[in-house]
């Protein structure tokens, strides 16, 4: 989303809260449930450059999250009730299942202990390669990267340079990079960052190793009654941009790496990035095919009777740094937002 959609969105969600239909439209438009979407958990404050900021929360706003879904009346569950719910069509409490994505070791420091002080279920998406200290979270070595430079060499124009002095200047270099390899090869994608990061002396291994639970890390976490693990494939690719075959062979290698580290096969997956472009209807039947239980996207909404015929292409509630208030929390619950986002269709899974 531009900044400019982004500035309208936000006055849209700001206007909606302040009339208060949200809260009478909720019993209408808040459906079953929701599945909540979270990255990093970090108490530092954010720097002036911070572009990956979107992908991180406070622990104080998590745990105002969960307190306000309590206090709402909402039952914090697994991804195995949330299934059974839906296609039972049970009826009762709205639901809310807690998902994070990509396995980052301050998960384990901030956001565990939260859900073990209010006793729900939380679960993490696992990217095996990540969790073997291998592959590349390229969008935060592109972060640090231009963060420690006030020029960097411009990867896709040879001899180029582009200006990272200033926040202004390392955002616009951020941005002219980050759209130029996201929905392109993937392959293609993690050798510009890693020539990037030789180019700049950046150690990209460091980062996986410093950053991302490693599989001791996990198994031991698998002892907590509250922590569940689920799939996010091998290395991270943007499936819609992968062959048929590669996108199978991704899956199921994260998968096996998985029984093979934890002793248990995951039943539930999530798509890396998870919106239109980077999963779409070949991959929802993918999924279905491996016989997976679930797998959610990034599209934003709430959980409908309806998405009990589509498993495979469930939505998600970002909870991100651009939105760590309370009130969004109470307006994102009462699924309106998405409703009018959507333009009024409570399915989004084609």
């Amino acid at each position: 989303m531009g900044h400019s959609n982004k500035k309208f969105y936000r006055i849209l969600l700001d206007s909606l809260y302040r009339s208060g239909i949200y809260n009478a439209a909720a019993p209408f438009t808040r459906g079953e449930g929701a599945i909540f979407t979270l990255h990093q958990v970090c108490p530092k404050a954010v720097p002036a450059f911070s572009p990956n900021s979107i992908l991180k929360v406070t622990p104080d706003f998590l745990e105002e999250t969960i307190i306000t879904v309590l206090q709402q009346g909402y039952d914090v569950i697994t991804l195995d009730e949330m299934t059974e719910r839906l296609k039972t069509g049970q009826q009762g409490k709205p639901y809310v299942v807690f998902t994070f994505d990509d396995g980052y070791r301050d998960n384990k420091t901030h956001a565990v202990p939260l859900f073990e002080k209010y006793k729900i279920p939380m679960t993490i998406y696992i990217v095996s390669d990540y969790s073997s200290h291998k592959g590349e979270l390229w969008w935060l070595a592109l972060e640090e990267i231009i963060a420690s430079h006030s020029s960097i060499m411009d990867p896709l124009n040879e001899g180029a340079k582009l200006a990272s002095a200033t926040a202004a200047e390392k955002y616009a270099a951020f941005e002219t990079i980050y759209w130029r390899i996201r929905h392109g090869d993937q392959q293609e994608q993690r050798r510009i960052i890693r020539r990037m990061a030789t180019e700049h002396d950046y150690d990209i291994d460091e980062l996986t190793r410093r950053e991302i639970m490693n599989w001791e890390e996990l198994r031991e976490l698998s002892k907590n009654e509250y922590v569940n693990f689920a799939a996010h494939t091998k290395s991270h690719y943007a499936m819609a941009h992968l062959t048929e075959e590669e996108a199978r062979a991704e899956v199921m290698a994260g998968i096996e790496v998985m029984q093979k580290e934890l002793g248990t096969a995951p039943a539930h997956f999530s798509y890396p990035y998870g919106d239109c472009q980077s999963a779409g209807r070949r991959d929802f039947q993918l999924m279905k095919e491996l016989g997976l239980k679930t797998a959610v996207t990034t599209r934003k909404g709430v959980l409908h009777s309806a998405h009990k015929d589509h498993m495979m292409a469930l939505p998600r509630i970002s909870l991100n740094g651009e939105y760590q208030e309370n009130r969004y929390i109470k307006l994102f619950l009462s699924g309106l937002p998405f409703l009018l986002r959507n333009g009024g269709r409570t399915l989004n899974v084609n």
